[in-house]
């Protein structure tokens, strides 16, 4: 039977997380934030880090056993600059916890080794720590990818959507910049010498918004739109950002082909296109099996039952599903206001979710065990 959690343990663990800033874009504040959370793994769990330095940017591996049956995906970098801490300080007030970072990580990190240590038997268990998810990976992916490949499952703790709910599908993500080439003129004298690359954008966007579907959830968006150098030169040059967001790898694939295959429509315009797929789709297929798992302990457990949405945004856990990993995200903090000044943590969510995971770890750990012998 696992150990009792103990609600204490966890929020001190928090505080400990909140109060070490860590914005993602500062290598050395993350890099101190690692350092910390490399000491409290070590203390809590009993077992030292492993240190994985990327590009600059630090991240930390505990692996219990010799190969990953279940890994445990986390991150500690935030969306907040140093010094937000002194004007959102660390508190608990009325239930809610608060403190920049506190929802969208740190809690689900803290409930993570939380519920390791109170495991009986680890043996199978991954728990990985990234530095930069809030920036899209970059330097991660490949590490997320490698040590999730043939895990029985991937437990993101990203935060619970709104009253708790599990995230069952994250939409896959795609960047683009798509680039007008014109020919310059001057505006005033001689106008029809030029090749406008504002009147190309135009026709652009309006092809591009059109690649929508909005029946199967793919939105194709475009953002921000620059031309010209002056305000008399018919502009020679303009730039595109396009954000693209698909439930299937099917409609992301769809929007990929489309986007490559643009042309002009002006005489003498050229266009190119940059990007492309940032992060897969994470479909409820990947997390389906294991909702029911969550939802079958929650009831065995005596705790209230547990809703499945869809979400817009990305994670870690769209690289672990679009390479065939079984991933359940949102098993983190219950609160709302991520990335935003309303950030906060119900305190009392947090002992019987960390509870819940630990049952659900338990299950895949023990069913791990039974296949090995």
């Amino acid at each position: 039977m696992p150990k009792p959690v103990q609600s204490d343990d966890i929020i001190s663990t928090i505080r400990s997380l909140v109060e070490c800033e860590s914005p993602s874009s500062d290598l050395a504040a993350v890099a101190s934030s690692a350092d910390l959370v490399a000491q409290l793994g070590e203390a809590i769990l009993g077992a030292a880090a492993e240190r994985i330095e990327i590009n600059g940017v630090s991240h930390l591996r505990w692996r219990f056993g010799d190969t990953t049956e279940v890994l445990l995906l986390t991150h500690h970098d935030t969306v907040w600059p140093l010094g937000t801490l002194d004007r959102l300080p660390y508190s608990i007030d009325d239930g809610n916890l608060a403190g920049p970072g506190c929802f969208d990580m740190k809690t689900g990190l803290a409930m993570a080794m939380h519920a390791i240590v109170a495991l009986d038997d680890r043996n199978g268990v991954t728990l990985l720590v990234t530095g930069d998810e809030e920036l899209g990976s970059p330097s991660s992916r490949t590490l997320i990818e490698d040590t999730a490949q043939g895990a029985r499952a991937v437990l993101v703790f990203e935060a619970s959507a709104d009253g708790g709910a599990l995230k069952l599908e994250r939409k896959g993500v795609s960047v683009y910049e798509v680039v007008l080439g014109g020919t310059a003129a001057h505006a005033g004298l001689e106008p029809e010498k030029g090749v406008n690359t504002s009147i190309e954008l135009a026709h652009q966007v309006l092809a591009i918004t059109a690649l929508a579907n909005l029946d199967l959830g793919t939105t194709v968006t475009p953002t921000l739109a620059v031309s010209g150098v002056t305000s008399n030169t018919v502009p020679a040059r303009a730039t595109l950002k396009v954000d693209v967001r698909a439930r299937t790898a099917i409609e992301q694939q769809r929007i990929e082909k489309a986007l490559r295959e643009l042309r002009p429509v002006l005489n003498g315009a050229s266009i190119e296109v940059l990007g492309g797929v940032n992060r897969p789709p994470l479909e409820r297929s990947a997390s389906i099996e294991l909702f029911g798992r969550v939802t079958a302990l929650a009831a065995k457990l005596g705790l209230k039952p547990i809703d499945g949405v869809s979400v817009g945004g990305a994670s870690d856990g769209n690289y672990t599903a679009g390479i065939g990993v079984p991933t359940l995200d949102g098993l983190g903090a219950v609160g709302g206001g991520a990335h935003a000044e309303s950030e906060h943590v119900v305190v009392a969510e947090i002992e019987p979710r960390t509870r819940l995971l630990c049952a659900l770890l338990t299950e895949l750990v023990d069913e791990a065990k039974e296949g090995r012998r």
